[in-house]
């Protein structure tokens, strides 16, 4: 007989990222277990090419934001749900509308990670596990813990599919580079503009890494064309640019073969440490005992500004909080960790 675990966890790329491990973490501790997500279109690529999850239901969020949208379309979602007798529901992602798919599945039991916000510890039994100080990865695996699960080494299980990777290899022969040459990807968008480190740093690091032998390969989403255009604008020789030519996995497939990767805290670097690749990770406004790559083998450079770790999106007095984080500081970082 089947255990039926539902997973929550929508969005954003980062968060889903971080909450992989729970996955491949009750399959090894509970064979017979059949595991669901449910998770935002924007991140289902990353667990719908997962061994350990056996299926992924889409929530389309812009079906459910009106009310007439929400009377159409929330009775067939929820019967979906429902036909899969679900014995409990994890809510890693703590919000409102995580709370109520849990309440709404018909899951016996429902836990909620160690940070439950807008009432969704109402639903759901919080667990304040050994790890509710730590890093968010160990954060979500404290639900895991709950159920009895055992933990040796967090396991992401991101798979990437032969088709996909011939697809990125390709757009990367396109754009004038080859995942056999040594090449270093910066990462320079963040969903928040104080996590960004500057477009002229990023230039003067990218001219750098071209005067010892390294290529410079700017990646990004299709809105942050212009930050590529504004480092490529500043560099004596113009960087390979993948801004918005790939898919999620297609840059997984790239972050694998890079020999490292510089970021700020964003999803991307959270997908270049899932894949082993050393990262340099800038951090200012957030903590990166919390939200730092996860693994070994990483480099974290903090801002030297007294107010670090604010957690604001954007700066009260108007600074650019990366700033003070040298060019020729992350290369000795690069150096540090990149391989060879």
């Amino acid at each position: 007989m089947s255990y039926n675990i539902l997973i929550v966890k929508m969005s954003a790329i980062g968060d889903v990222i971080h909450a992989l491990p729970v996955a491949a973490t009750l399959k090894h501790s509970i064979p017979e277990a059949k595991i669901t997500w449910v998770v935002e279109k924007p991140a289902a690529d990353l667990v719908m090419n997962n061994s350990y999850i056996d299926h992924v239901v889409i929530f389309e969020k812009p079906k459910f934001k009106s009310f007439t949208g929400l009377l159409q379309n929330m009775p067939g979602f929820v019967s979906a749900l429902r036909k899969q007798h679900f014995d409990v529901a994890l809510d890693l992602q703590g919000l409102f509308k995580s709370a109520a798919i849990s309440y709404l599945s018909g899951a016996g039991k429902r836990l909620v990670y160690c940070n439950p916000r807008e009432f969704s510890h109402l639903v759901g039994e919080p667990v304040n596990g050994p790890n509710s100080a730590g890093h968010v990865v160990e954060r979500y695996l404290d639900v895991a813990r709950q159920l009895g699960c055992i933990i040796d080494t967090p396991v992401f299980g991101i798979t990437i599919p032969q088709k996909t990777a011939d697809l990125a290899e390709a757009r990367a022969r396109q754009a004038g580079l080859s995942l056999a040459e040594s090449y270093v990807v910066l990462i320079p968008g963040t969903n928040w503009p104080n996590k960004c480190w500057p477009a002229t740093h990023f230039a003067a690091l990218a001219d750098k890494l071209y005067s010892k032998g390294l290529i410079p390969v700017i990646t990004g989403g299709a809105a942050e064309q212009y930050i590529a255009q504004e480092i490529i604008q500043n560099m004596d020789i113009p960087a390979i640019d993948l801004t918005g030519k790939t898919s999620l996995l297609e840059l997984a497939h790239i972050l694998t073969h890079a020999s490292a990767v510089v970021a700020g805290d964003t999803g991307p670097m959270h997908l270049a440490a899932a894949v082993n690749t050393p990262v340099v990770a800038l951090f200012g406004p957030t903590d990166p005992d919390r939200n730092g790559p996860f693994g070994t083998g990483h480099k974290i450079i903090l801002t030297e500004r007294p107010c670090r770790g604010c957690w604001h999106r954007q700066c009260p007095e108007g600074k650019d909080c990366l700033a003070d984080i040298g060019a020729e500081a992350v290369w000795q970082a690069v150096e540090q960790v990149r391989r060879r």
